[in-house]
């Protein structure tokens, strides 16, 4: 007998959060649809038959009106083998399942085509994180699912090859916001659509709750009657195999040693 995966996602309350979302909190989506096409200038090859998958298809189908644009449902409505260019834009991290979306991203592509993924990263909204937690074991000698669970940039590294993807990178940037308080900033939360739609976040929560973790973010990271809030965006490539791409020489292959490629002086060690 299989066993179902976990659901961490309540996909239910997760549409309902990215419905209430506004244009005004799409100032991270603006920042990685200018990063992503900056990357796709650098690539000497035009991208014909594009597809996205992305949780606010609304905003990047502007930003792409060529593009097929797909939602980040368990199983992606992407035809194999259809695109040369698929991005997964920033909605990884409410993903029961980060590596089969990745793959079923690689599936859509043809040999040779180029997945970019933006993802949040670990290290954001640490801050905020380290706040709840302080005040819900004040509170309430415990914790509840709060935030989502997001990688780190090794993580993601290591999820382009499990996902089968040739020459694979990952690289990060950091953006750091300020707020008047922690109120702000999940108020500012709610209006980039993401809102707590784990499965298993608690049910209720006190007024004083929140009270308690403004003081505590207010504590730890204020300064001048304000607080800043993290965000890492991490970035993802990697190309669908072919025969033309560069591929590793095999061990002791090499025809020239490296101190004579570096112009060194060979030092000889005693035995």
């Amino acid at each position: 007998m299989v066993r179902a995966m976990p659901q961490l996602v309540d996909r239910n309350r997760l549409s309902l959060i990215r419905a209430r979302a506004k244009a005004d909190g799409m100032f991270l989506h603006e920042i990685a649809v200018d990063e992503v096409k900056d990357r796709l200038a650098l690539v000497n090859r035009t991208f014909t038959r594009p597809a996205i998958v992305t949780g606010f298809p609304a905003f990047w189908q502007s930003a792409f009106p060529d593009a097929v644009v797909v939602p980040d449902d368990d199983v992606l409505a992407l035809e194999p083998g259809a695109h040369d260019l698929v991005i997964h834009a920033l909605a990884l991290h409410w993903s029961n399942d980060p590596v089969t979306q990745v793959f079923q991203c690689h599936k859509a592509l043809e040999p040779d085509g180029l997945f970019l993924g933006v993802a949040f990263g670990g290290q954001t909204l640490h801050e905020l994180r380290a706040a709840l937690a302080d005040a819900e074991i004040e509170l309430a000698d415990g914790l509840s699912p709060r935030v989502m669970p997001m990688g780190e940039l090794r993580d993601f590294g290591h999820m382009l090859q499990m996902a089968g993807l040739a020459l694979p990178v990952a690289d990060s940037a950091v953006h750091t916001v300020s707020y008047s308080d922690a109120v702000a900033l999940m108020h500012d939360l709610r209006a980039m659509g993401e809102g707590n739609a784990l499965a298993q976040r608690a049910s209720r929560t006190k007024r004083d709750y929140f009270t308690r973790t403004t003081e505590k973010y207010a504590q730890a990271h204020g300064e001048n009657g304000r607080i800043p809030a993290t965000f890492e965006m991490i970035y993802l490539a990697g190309w669908a195999p072919h025969e033309s791409q560069q591929k590793p020489l095999q061990p002791g292959s090499a025809t020239a040693r490296l101190v004579d490629v570096l112009g060194a002086k060979k030092t000889e060690l005693p035995d």
